[in-house]
């Protein structure tokens, strides 16, 4: 007899989950029940009413297990989007972002629970880092890469997604990061740890959408190099810069002995369907970045554009925090910075 993995009685739970409610309750405004392995938020009137977002947060350094569900409820409450996070968890249905990556032991897998949800979902924003997923897992991903819905990747998703395992194809040829989000990283350009970013708006780029009403955009976090000689490639437009700055003060002048490089472009991604997908991708994205008012608005802003909804993005619209946001410490001192395995509901 096969035991089955933890990865398959985590997902044998979802399902349970999901048929018990729906007889229980009905059907819901939103299209998923609650469940201690997801959160989910209901929207309610704005542009967003009736779309239905998944958020991943996948990652296990920048805290976005804190950031990805402060944007949830925003994004619930301000503008009215269903939406739903999915966590990177450990084989006791915790959230842990402390997890090593990638796995010492051969064989072992990432836990993702509700992956399958993203059939349901109108746009993705995906923050995750070098995962390892079973085959099935990695098929909900590029059976929305194929679909032709938005996509809105933040920091650390250009560092890996099918490790070991099989890869995105279309055409029978595998796909890279570099290739569908035009951009992946390369190294760090700014000091890591050292160097604050300041964003530069293109000036080509000013009128541009997803910079309506973007004032100011400041982070802890450094400056990617993601592509070679700072060059995006020719499918993508570049709409702002990171100047990497002279230490982490907010007063800090900038570092011109480094140059800005991209952080935020779009492009398209036409995948296995023929359909075309909005891309995003913003270098920046820790739980620190996203204390700023201009991070939280360029990425806001972004999820209108991706869904043909620029024509409503308000450069005064409501991006202020939802209830208490206090973000840990980015880096790998889980014991230090108060980093631990926690339930679901802790992110609430």
């Amino acid at each position: 007899m096969k035991i089955p993995t933890p990865a398959a009685v985590l997902r044998l739970l979802a399902s349970c989950s999901i048929a018990l409610t729906s007889l229980a309750n009905g059907a819901s405004s939103h299209p998923l029940p609650d469940s201690d392995q997801w959160l989910k938020f209901e929207g309610g009137e704005g542009p967003g009413a009736g779309k239905h977002v998944v958020l991943l947060a996948a990652e296990q350094e920048y805290r976005a297990e804190q950031a990805l569900p402060m944007l949830a409820r925003m994004l619930a409450k301000h503008h009215g989007f269903h939406c739903t996070v999915l966590f990177l968890m450990n084989e006791e249905g915790l959230v842990d972002p402390t997890l090593p990556s990638p796995f010492k032991e051969e064989g072992r897998k990432s836990i993702v629970p509700g992956l399958e949800h993203l059939e349901k979902a109108d746009a993705f924003i995906w923050m995750s880092r070098f995962l390892q997923l079973e085959d099935s897992d990695l098929g909900h991903l590029y059976s929305y890469f194929d679909s032709g819905r938005p996509i809105i990747a933040l920091r650390t998703a250009n560092h890996g997604l099918w490790r070991d395992a099989k890869p995105y194809q279309k055409d029978g040829e595998d796909v890279s990061l570099d290739r569908l989000l035009g951009g992946k990283f390369r190294g760090h350009h700014g000091g890591w740890k050292r160097e604050a970013t300041s964003g530069v708006i293109v000036p080509e780029a000013r009128e541009h959408p997803i910079l309506r009403g973007v004032q100011d955009v400041w982070g802890t976090t450094d400056v990617y190099r993601c592509h070679v000689d700072g060059k995006v490639p020719e499918d993508c437009t570049p709409i702002l810069l990171g100047q990497p700055m002279q230490s982490l003060d907010r007063e800090a002048l900038p570092n011109l002995e480094r140059e800005a490089l991209p952080i935020a472009w779009t492009k398209s991604w036409v995948g296995n369907k023929g359909l075309s997908s909005p891309v995003f991708h913003f270098t920046m994205g820790s739980a620190k970045d996203f204390e700023n008012e201009g991070v939280r608005r360029i990425t806001v802003n972004a999820l209108y554009w991706g869904l043909g909804l620029a024509e409503q993005i308000q450069p005064d619209s409501d991006v202020s925090i939802v209830g208490d946001y206090t973000p840990l410490q980015d880096g790998f001192k889980y014991e230090e910075f108060g980093v631990r395995p926690r339930p679901v509901d802790y992110y609430r």
